[in-house]
């Protein structure tokens, strides 16, 4: 077993970075979901009601970030606000960078905001984790690992209805692995799984929602992989497709995973 590949999402709901190696730190990969478009009221805008945000491409800089050419600093002194991931999850304190507002308003075409979680213990993971553990802007965990041995079975479920593969970008991992059978890492929940030499903790299964349907590369929406999704990996919990992982690290640690790597191991 091995990685196959590692990336991040350096705005929450943008466009990917693909990387040889990644740094680890507790909160996820370094860089990962730092940024967030939020409305007006401080929720964040997802792909969920803005497919348009696979076209947001961030460059990362030293101190910021480009979006689509469109210079952003982090803004260390910008106002600090009351944001939230999703309505229903609990505050947390961000700043915003004022002078993208105007460009990331007009991008999607409605009144909008960028947030930068300036302080990357400030928000704790709700369920399966430690006191200790922290999560960027991601949904709920700091990772989420898929497996292309799984995605070649969706692929041929898809093919079997007719309808056309799809690729692993569409299910948004930040590690994938290879050489695994299909739905193995439904076995690894609630184990230790060591990558290079980080440990992380597989807590909990992804559930998959409708951000799975948009193509990210253009944003298109269409109706698959959720709907065989349904068919063959339902449980009383959602759909699943994938696990979230917890890196095993004390404050303040770090560690490098990198693609290619092949001592993975559980335990």
């Amino acid at each position: 077993m091995r990685i196959s590949s590692l990336h991040t999402y350096p705005v929450k709901g943008g466009h990917r970075l693909d990387h040889d190696e990644a740094l680890v730190e507790p909160c996820g990969l370094a860089g990962d979901r730092r940024w967030m478009v939020i409305d007006p009221d401080g929720v964040g805008i997802t792909q969920r009601e803005a497919p348009g945000l696979t076209g947001l491409r961030p460059v990362p800089r030293p101190g910021g970030l480009e979006l689509n050419g469109f210079r952003v600093d982090e803004p260390v002194d910008g106002p600090k606000e009351t944001i939230r991931v999703f309505g229903s999850k609990p505050p947390l304190a961000a700043r915003i960078a004022v002078p993208a507002t105007e460009f990331v308003s007009a991008f999607l075409g409605r009144p909008a905001r960028l947030a930068w979680l300036a302080d990357t213990t400030a928000r704790p993971i709700a369920e399966h984790a430690l006191p200790s553990d922290r999560v960027s802007l991601a949904d709920g965990y700091p990772l989420l690992l898929t497996n292309a041995a799984s995605l070649d079975a969706v692929n041929d479920w898809l093919l079997e209805t007719g309808d056309e593969p799809v690729p692993m970008t569409r299910f948004r991992p930040n590690i994938v692995v290879a050489g695994a059978p299909p739905w193995a890492e439904d076995d690894w929940l609630g184990s230790r799984l060591r990558i290079g030499d980080v440990t992380f903790r597989a807590a909990d299964a992804c559930r998959r929602c409708v951000v799975t349907t948009v193509d990210q590369e253009t944003g298109e929406v269409g109706r698959q992989p959720l709907r065989v999704l349904g068919r063959h990996r339902r449980f009383a919990d959602g759909l699943r497709f994938g696990i979230n992982l917890i890196p095993d690290l004390a404050p303040g640690c770090t560690g490098v995973i990198r693609a290619g790597e092949t001592s993975l191991a559980l335990s």
